[in-house]
């Protein structure tokens, strides 16, 4: 999610309140979630709503008692209050709001799974996913095909993914799938890669070599690049033979080429430096 201003500093805030929730045994991470998104789907379908909602010129308690009717018997006191916290600030556009508010669901369950401590799981999964879907067009299509129902696409990832991975990828994909909000495929999931690599604090680095690592190489590698970049890294992995130089590795939209031996030298030498 990209935003400015009122609504980057909005958004920190939110994130915080939601760490503060999810931290208490009471509240349910994953209910949090199926709300939080339940509440993302009124206010894209409402765009009057949501721009009552963010309109700096109505007094925040006065939204927040809006959302508090709104909401009455619809969600828990945890997600009514965070939402209501949510209007109280300053919004640079109505959309920034509903894209925190997505963006605090998939946090939320997240959060689940690395309570369960399946996050490590989950992010794999979703990366694999992803790989699954760039080398399948029939499958890409029928998942992002407009004419399709939610409910067919809804059992489409089950069918695909139940049983052969984690209940929080399921879910995440799921929402995905069912409510992409004008995102491609590709970009939602490498949204929720990221966000996944955010709850440990971490970067992810995409690693394709043309064999597979050896642990001790994962180990070399995750320690360079967590130097060169000041951040725990974490490491998706895949094997293509074909890939110039024996290893290919991106980080964000930053590429490295070349051989294992020489990048791990090289990153040797600049911390060194």
């Amino acid at each position: 999610m990209t935003a400015h201003g009122a609504s980057r500093e909005a958004t920190a805030a939110a994130r915080e309140r939601l760490d503060a929730l999810t931290d208490s045994t009471s509240v349910d991470p994953v209910a949090l979630a199926d709300e939080l998104a339940a509440v993302t789907a009124l206010l894209d379908r409402e765009v009057s709503l949501r721009r009552v909602l963010t309109d700096p010129a109505q007094a925040g308690e006065a939204k927040a008692e809006l959302v508090g009717r709104l909401l009455a018997g619809q969600v828990g006191g945890p997600t009514a209050d965070l939402v209501s916290g949510m209007v109280r600030s300053r919004w640079s556009q109505p959309r920034d709001l509903v894209d925190a508010l997505e963006e605090l669901a998939n946090t939320a369950d997240l959060t689940a799974a690395q309570k369960a401590g399946v996050l490590d799981e989950v992010e794999d999964e979703l990366f694999r996913f992803a790989r699954i879907i760039s080398s399948n067009t029939e499958l890409r299509a029928a998942l992002t095909n407009r004419a399709a129902g939610a409910a067919a696409k809804s059992e489409l990832v089950h069918s695909l993914l139940g049983g052969r991975a984690k209940a929080g990828t399921v879910r995440l994909v799921t929402r995905l799938v069912t409510a992409p909000r004008g995102r491609s495929l590709e970009a939602g999931l490498e949204s929720l890669s990221r966000l996944a690599a955010d709850r440990r604090d971490r970067m992810v680095a995409v690693v394709t070599s043309a064999v597979p690592l050896s642990d001790p190489q994962k180990r070399r590698l995750g320690a360079a690049l967590a130097k060169l970049y000041g951040r725990q890294m974490h490491l998706n992995l895949d094997v293509d033979p074909e890939v110039l130089g024996g290893i290919r590795v991106q980080v964000g939209d930053e590429v490295i080429n070349g051989s294992l031996a020489d990048r791990l030298e090289d990153a040797s030498r600049r911390m060194a430096g």
